[in-house]
């Protein structure tokens, strides 16, 4: 019995060794990592060889860096090394949220710019805690879930609904053609800004939505918020502020606080 254990036990740590380093290079392969994976190799392949030849300050010096690039690399492959592991979890409800949030921003970035690059004006209206009903009402209702092509198509100049602008919540394309009110204080409007980026900032002063302008003469994008315009924004900024605004779990925790009055009504 021990005489099999002995002969068995290589072959199935040999396989888990095959399966994880499998594993790895598919995840990996194709992306900027590889090379780094490659290097990490062929660090081993090295370390390997000082050992069986038994140099003993070559051993140490390796040691000491092999510690050092373990820490590295959990640091600059945190994001791959996430979604790696978290293929082995359960995806439960909370995951699911980000994941599709992180779908509905990519399209809407994605439809964003393509747009811009077109030189193609928009108004885009993304809807926070402050009901936008009143101006929904005033456009055409759609209530439809929001896509690349259904928002790409309303703005197209063809279509009767590219003039104005379109509400979302959430995931949903409440309404489009959307007549906004227009800021009184222009100071921050430059002379290639027209009536969408006057409307933008109109609603930003009295809402907390975040509103997307894309100008048609310039190509560029801007978000008005609270008041301010920002102008020329890139497709990473412009992810960075619209997650740090409409981030799911913040709302999920948000939501789940206990409720003093709801809980003295029962």
């Amino acid at each position: 019995m021990i005489a099999y254990l002995y002969i068995i036990t290589p072959i199935i740590e040999i396989l888990i060794i095959a399966i994880a380093i499998n594993y790895l290079l598919s995840f990996f392969w194709n992306t900027k990592s590889i090379d780094l994976i490659w290097g990490v190799f062929a660090f081993i392949f090295l370390f390997a060889i000082v050992t069986y030849f038994n140099l003993p300050v070559l051993h140490k010096i390796m040691i000491q860096l092999g510690s050092a690039a373990i820490i590295s690399f959990v640091i600059l492959f945190q994001p791959e090394l996430r979604m790696a592991l978290s293929k082995f979890s359960l995806k439960g409800k909370r995951y699911k949220e980000i994941t599709e949030f992180d779908k509905f921003l990519d399209h809407l970035a994605n439809s964003t710019y393509r747009l811009a690059e077109k030189r193609i004006g928009a108004l885009i209206t993304l809807e926070n805690e402050d009901s936008l009903e009143e101006y929904a009402k005033k456009g055409v209702i759609l209530n439809g879930n929001f896509s690349s092509e259904l928002l790409e198509t309303i703005f197209a100049t063809t279509t009767p609904l590219h003039d104005g602008a379109i509400i979302v919540r959430d995931q949903t394309i409440l309404s489009a053609a959307c007549i906004l009110p227009l800021a009184e204080d222009s100071t921050q409007l430059t002379k290639s800004m027209g009536t969408r980026h006057r409307a933008a900032l109109g609603l930003s002063n009295l809402t907390d939505a975040l509103i997307i302008v894309i100008s048609e003469e310039t190509g560029k994008v801007s978000i008005a918020r609270d008041g301010i315009m920002t102008r020329g924004i890139k497709i990473d900024r412009y992810k960075g502020i619209i997650r740090s605004i409409f981030n799911p779990p913040n709302k999920i925790s948000f939501q789940s606080k206990f409720n003093l009055k709801e809980w003295l009504k029962k």
